[in-house]
Order: C-alpha cells, then sequence, then structure tokens
C-alpha cells in the first residue's frame, strides 16, 4: 500500500501537472492532498503557473484517487469547481494498523496535535516545509508545497508506505527526508 501526500498547490498548474505525473509514476493508490488547491491566498504571490480553473479540470480527473481536506486558502466557491470533496477540516485513514490523521496544519499542527494512538502518523502541510520524523510516540510528516516550497526546500511531495515515511522532490523523485516505522 502506498499512499502520494502532496499540498499547497496554490492553483499553479504547472506544479499540479508535475504533482500528477509523480503520482503516477510512483504507482500510489490514493493521492491525499492536503489542502490550498486552487487559490493562492492574499498574502502569497500569484504563481506563474497560475491557472485555478486548470488546476481544477487536472485534479478532477483523478477524483476517485483523491482524498482531501480544507486549507487556510480554501473556500466553498473552490468546492464548486471541484468533484471530490474538500472541504472537511482533516480526515482519517488507517495505514495498516496504523492510523493517519491528515489535515493542512493550520488548525492542528505538530504543537497542538489531537489526540494521536501510539505509532499514529499526523500529515500537515501549510508550511511548505517537508518533514519526516518520529517525534514521542508518534511520526509526522509534511510533503512540503508542489508549488511554493520555503526555506531553500526544492518542490516536494511525500509517501507513505507500511514501512514508513519518505520525502521526495517533485521533478526527480530524488529521495529528501524519510522515516522508518518501528
Amino acid at each position: 500500500m502506498t499512499l502520494f501526500v502532496c499540498s499547497d498547490i496554490h492553483g499553479d498548474y504547472q506544479a499540479a501537472q508535475r504533482a500528477i505525473e509523480a503520482f503516477e509514476r510512483s504507482e500510489a493508490e490514493q493521492l491525499i492532498l492536503l489542502g490550498d488547491l486552487i487559490n493562492h491566498g492574499p498574502r502569497n504571490p500569484v504563481p506563474s503557473g497560475y491557472d485555478p480553473i486548470a488546476v481544477a479540470n487536472l485534479l478532477n480527473t483523478y477524483a476517485e484517487s483523491i482524498i482531501a481536506v480544507r486549507g487556510n486558502c480554501d473556500s466553498e466557491v473552490d468546492q464548486a469547481l471541484l468533484k471530490f470533496p474538500m472541504l472537511g477540516e482533516y480526515n482519517q485513514l488507517f495505514i495498516g494498523q496504523r492510523r493517519g490523521f491528515f489535515c493542512h496544519g493550520h488548525t492542528f499542527t505538530p504543537s497542538h496535535l489531537p489526540t494521536l494512538a501510539t505509532g499514529s502518523v499526523f500529515a500537515s502541510g501549510h508550511t511548505h516545509v517537508p518533514v519526516a520524523e518520529r517525534v514521542d510516540s508518534y511520526y509526522l510528516l509534511n510533503p512540503g508545497s508542489v508549488a511554493m516550497p520555503r526555506q531553500d526546500w526544492p518542490p516536494s511531495y511525500g509517501l507513505i508506505t507500511l514501512e514508513g515515511l519518505s520525502v521526495h522532490q517533485l521533478i526527480t523523485d530524488e529521495l529528501l527526508l524519510s522515516c522508518a516505522f518501528d
């Protein structure tokens, strides 16, 4: 089982295309979108590839594979363009016997976590900075951003398997970070 996790597309069609290409290369079963899909947000620059309608149309072709959550830049207007639900603040899935908690990262954060069972995965975006690590009795994943990476990181995405977490460079699939499950 492989889950492909990405965040913070911010309406950048070129970044969305690259994410879909990486999703296809990964052969993952599910595409987990951690919010900020369509809108660039009021504090962010407009991406050079900004085309929110094209992003929506591209993502809609993968609607059956997508599990999405709402980011702080997402709205009901964005939902009107999409064929998959994306307004939930969080979602949960089982990863084998582990619980995965998926959110954007502006409400629940690594410093303000929901109650997590031992061995759970907390996956969030929002900061645009990748993370794959164990903290106390749970695991953190932030796939970074496919459109607006920060702190000198390249555009990136995450993978979750039964063995652990990893973050990869978007275009080359180069491994950037990893953390094996105990």
